[in-house]
Order: structure tokens, then C-alpha cells, then sequence
């Protein structure tokens, strides 16, 4: 009768535990179901891209977002809330339009930058000049400063070629293209000397031009790719600053050292707001057994505001968010909270995240993963254990449940080395929280999209993204569902090779809490 009883209750646990672990696979089998077969991704990046736009922080639109974000979240039956985390100079893009009007009319490709003063109520119309072509010392560079006065200033170096390396590669002869490098080689070195013996940096000098009487600066950061330019901040106070397409920057170069005096029209309509307060979006899906643990998503929600944002970071954004809808459809009750934050003004220095961890040491403490998705549309190809000795231990079966169409393409990296900066996870890892960077494949990212005038929907490859969705999902879902809490044990850092001195984990440091002015 013992014997039976024993064995009955042997039976009873194996049941038990087979019904575990049919149970979780069958959670990851309707999280990928669901990811491929009712996707969401499409309709969240039309609202965010294409109806509200670029976030850079400090503008109505980076606000529109947060509430958009805090909405959608209640709409899946997931808390939300925008924590204020601090404040930042307000600043509203309006119409940019410029026209070349002499020696000839054309319109041109251009925009303001960020933050840019406006032209006011009426156009600027004003001649074109360059820098002057040599400077034999900073004093002379000071007597030739008045000739700014009503002008329009261009401040970048000519291109000696719109086409991109690749592109050279492709066509050119070998001795062209050995020519074109060594001869652009040379013309950026005597750019940066120029600016030396002037005494000035591209930061330093806006200003500079701005108090001698210039009516605008005029940039071209070309990204080295067609069509592409790096698209920033404004370093003048009281006149608009512009950003020129390669092509009409290198026309107006041409025409004003050629004696042309080209000259343009300028509308630059901005409205300075004062200062606004800055958010974090949160949202909470509580958990179960063990509510005071915790994973978190982790998307920064700015961006620059050249295009929309589309990879940088509206995908990862996107991911996280339908990944948090996903489970709150088939692991309602986690074990562990799941916390997703879309954190503000990443771009200036990862404050939105720092904040919430110099906030919430009580969270930080008892996080038993973060997993952050930044750079861009590509499918996930490298998680690193960042410097944690034992992350292979945990990610490694977390990992094994994410199928092989996805798992397949990732390459990990253990122990690793820590990050220290680049993107949000580095906020958690620098306070030893367990941070984990979930890297992307390129797709062309640094030239063409990151912080660019083209990083539009149209880039966004939805395939991939949805492949980061079942990543993110799967690894959450098991992360929650472990039973042992995640190691933060560091490894021990090598000695510097060029300093001789012992390396250290990286420390945490405080937002700027109150940012855009001087």
C-alpha cells in the first residue's frame, strides 16, 4: 500500500511538472503566433512616425508622444504613466523654406537646426560667403570678421564628392579613387588647420559670426551616403541656422568663391516655449509571486528631429512596446513585474534612463534582467553578458527557448566586457543591475538613418523587427519565469595596457536635469 502511494504521488509531481513545461511552451508558441500572424508593428510606426513625428526633447512633439505611448499601453490593459524626470529648454520647428535667388532662382534642400533661432515674420534675403580660403593667425582672422555683416555664412568644408565610397569602389579605377581619397585627405586636414590657426571649433565659431553681424550660418554634415546628412543642434542664440543637402551646399561654395554672390531667401519659423517639463513613459505589468523583482524593456523614445526617427530609436521602441502587448495577452500574471521604459532625451546623454535609476534604487536593486534595443531596423545578431561572470549561466537558457529561426542569427559573448556608454542599458549596468544590449544587423545605420534627414518609415525593415519582438518576448517571459535570481557578480577587470593602471566598472552618473541652455 506504501508502494502505492509513493508511486502515486510520484506520478502526481511528474504530471505536475510535465504540465510546467507543456504550459511554457506553449506561452512561447502563442507569443511567436502572435507576433507573426497579428503584428502590430505596421500601425505603431505609421501613429508614431508618420502622425506625430520626430521627438526631439523639449518640443510638443516629444509630449504628443508620451501621451500617445501612456494611452496605447491602457488601451492593451497595461499602467502607464509619463514620470517627470526634469526640464529642458522648449523649442517648436516650424516652416524652413529656402530659395537661391541670384545668380539664378532655385529652391534648395535645407532645414533648420534644432533649437535653430527664427527668421521671424519675414524672409531673410542675404548674399552667401564662405570662410576666407587661407588665415595666417587667429588676429587676422578677427580683422576679417566685419565682412560677415548681413551675410550668410558657409561654414563646412566643400565636398569633393556627393559619392559615397562604395560607390567609387564599384566604378572607378583604383588609381582614381586612390587620387579621390588622398585629395580629400588633404583638403579635411587643412580644413581642421584652418579652424585652429582661426581659433575656433564648429561649436565655437556660430557664435562668433552671429556677434559680428551675420544674418544666419549655414551647415552641410554630409553622412557619406547619397541623399544623407547628419542633422543636429543649433549653436547661435540670435540668428537661424541651416543645414544644406550636399549638392545645394556645394553650389552655393562654388558660386561665392567664384565671385557669383550667390544669395538666398531664408523662412526659418521656430518658437522658443521656455522651459518644459521632460518625461519618462512607464508602464507596469505587475508581478505575481515575486512583484518586487523586476525585468525591463528598455527603448530610448527621442530623437533628432532632422527626419522621424524611424530607427533611431521608433524601432526599438516599437519592439518593446509590442512585446509588452504580446505578453500582457499570454503571461497576464508574471512572476516578476515587467516594467517597460521609453525614456526622454537619451540623445543628450542618456538622461531620461539615468534619472529613473538615480530615482528608483529600490528597482534597481532587484532587477533580475534589462534588455535594450537601440541602433537601428536590423534583425538582432549579438548579445554580450557585459561583464557579468556568471551571464552565460542565466542567458544562455533563457536564450534556448527563443526558436532557431531567431536564435540562429544571435552570437553571444561571454563574460564580455561592460559597456560604458552609447545607449540606456548603460544607466542600469553602470549601478550592476544585469544590462544586456540586445545589437542589431547595420543595414546601413551610420550612414544613412542614425541621427540623418532619411531615417523615415520607408527604412524600416518589418521583418526583422518582428524577429526582435519574439527575441524580447521570449527572453522576458523566461527571465520572469526563473527560478533563481540573475548573478551580478562582476568579473575582474584586466589592467589598462595604456594606462598601467587596474580598469573599474563604470559609475553611475546623474542626469542633467534641467538641459538646452547655457
Amino acid at each position: 500500500m506504501k508502494k502505492l502511494s509513493g508511486l502515486f504521488t510520484l506520478c502526481l509531481l511528474l504530471s505536475a511538472h510535465f504540465s510546467f513545461a507543456q504550459s511554457k511552451d506553449e506561452v512561447i508558441q502563442n507569443i511567436v503566433k502572435e507576433a507573426e500572424q497579428n503584428s502590430k508593428l505596421e500601425e505603431l510606426a505609421h501613429q508614431l512616425l508618420d502622425s506625430i513625428g520626430p521627438r526631439l526633447v523639449g518640443t510638443p512633439q516629444m509630449n504628443n508622444a508620451h501621451n500617445w505611448a501612456v494611452k496605447k499601453f491602457e488601451s492593451w490593459g497595461i499602467p502607464a504613466e509619463k514620470q517627470k524626470w526634469g526640464e529642458w529648454r522648449g523649442w517648436e520647428r516650424g516652416v524652413t523654406h529656402i530659395d537661391m535667388v541670384e545668380p539664378r532662382l532655385q529652391t534648395l534642400e535645407g532645414r533648420q537646426l534644432a533649437w535653430s533661432p527664427s527668421t521671424g515674420k519675414k524672409p531673410v534675403t542675404a548674399e552667401v560667403i564662405t570662410l576666407p580660403e587661407t588665415v595666417s593667425d587667429s588676429m587676422a582672422f578677427q580683422n576679417w570678421l566685419p565682412q560677415v555683416k548681413g551675410k550668410f555664412v558657409l561654414i563646412s568644408m566643400q565636398e569633393p564628392t556627393g559619392r559615397p565610397d562604395y560607390n567609387w569602389e564599384e566604378y572607378a579605377t583604383e588609381a582614381s579613387f586612390e587620387k579621390m581619397k588622398r585629395e580629400r585627405s588633404e583638403q579635411s586636414e587643412a580644413w581642421r588647420d584652418k579652424f585652429s590657426t582661426m581659433g575656433y571649433t564648429s561649436r565655437t565659431l556660430p557664435a562668433a559670426l552671429e556677434k559680428a553681424g551675420a544674418v544666419g550660418v549655414i551647415t552641410s554634415n554630409w553622412s557619406e551616403g547619397f541623399g544623407v546628412n547628419k542633422v543636429f543642434g543649433a549653436y547661435t542664440k540670435e540668428v537661424p541656422t541651416l543645414d544644406l543637402a550636399l549638392e545645394d551646399y556645394g553650389m552655393l561654395y562654388r558660386l561665392a568663391e567664384n565671385g557669383s554672390k550667390p544669395k538666398i531667401k531664408v523662412t526659418a519659423q521656430s518658437k522658443e516655449l521656455g522651459m518644459v517639463p521632460t518625461f519618462n513613459t512607464i508602464a507596469t505589468i505587475k508581478g505575481t509571486e515575486l512583484p518586487e523583482e523586476y525585468v525591463v524593456l528598455s527603448a530610448h523614445f527621442d530623437s533628432w528631429d532632422g527626419a522621424t526617427g524611424a530607427t533611431d530609436n521608433g524601432t526599438g521602441t516599437i519592439v518593446m512596446m509590442e512585446a509588452a502587448r504580446i505578453l500582457k495577452e499570454y503571461y497576464p500574471n508574471p512572476k516578476r513585474t515587467i516594467i517597460i521604459g521609453l525614456w526622454g532625451s537619451e540623445e543628450q546623454g542618456l538622461n531620461g534612463s539615468r534619472a529613473f535609476v538615480e530615482d528608483h534604487p529600490e528597482i534597481v536593486d532587484n532587477i533580475q534582467a534589462v534588455f535594450n534595443q537601440d541602433n537601428g531596423t536590423g534583425r538582432v545578431v549579438r548579445i554580450t553578458g557585459n561583464g557579468f561572470l556568471h551571464a552565460y549561466d542565466y542567458l544562455e537558457d533563457w536564450l534556448s527557448k527563443v526558436p532557431d529561426t531567431v536564435a540562429d542569427h544571435v552570437q553571444t559573448t561571454f563574460p564580455g566586457r561592460p559597456g560604458r556608454g552609447g545607449s540606456d542599458y548603460a544607466s542600469f549596468l553602470a549601478a550592476g543591475a544585469p544590462a544586456f544590449n540586445l545589437t542589431a544587423l547595420d543595414w546601413a545605420y551610420w550612414n544613412y538613418t542614425w541621427h540623418t534627414n532619411r531615417d523615415t518609415y520607408d527604412k524600416i525593415v518589418f521583418d526583422d523587427v518582428r524577429n526582435n519582438v519574439i527575441l524580447t518576448a521570449v527572453l522576458t517571459y523566461m527571465a520572469s519565469e526563473d527560478d533563481e535570481k540573475a548573478s551580478r557578480e562582476q568579473i575582474k577587470l584586466p589592467i589598462n595596457t595604456r594606462t598601467g593602471e587596474q580598469e573599474t566598472w563604470p559609475e553611475p552618473r546623474s542626469p542633467n536635469h534641467r538641459g538646452g541652455v547655457e
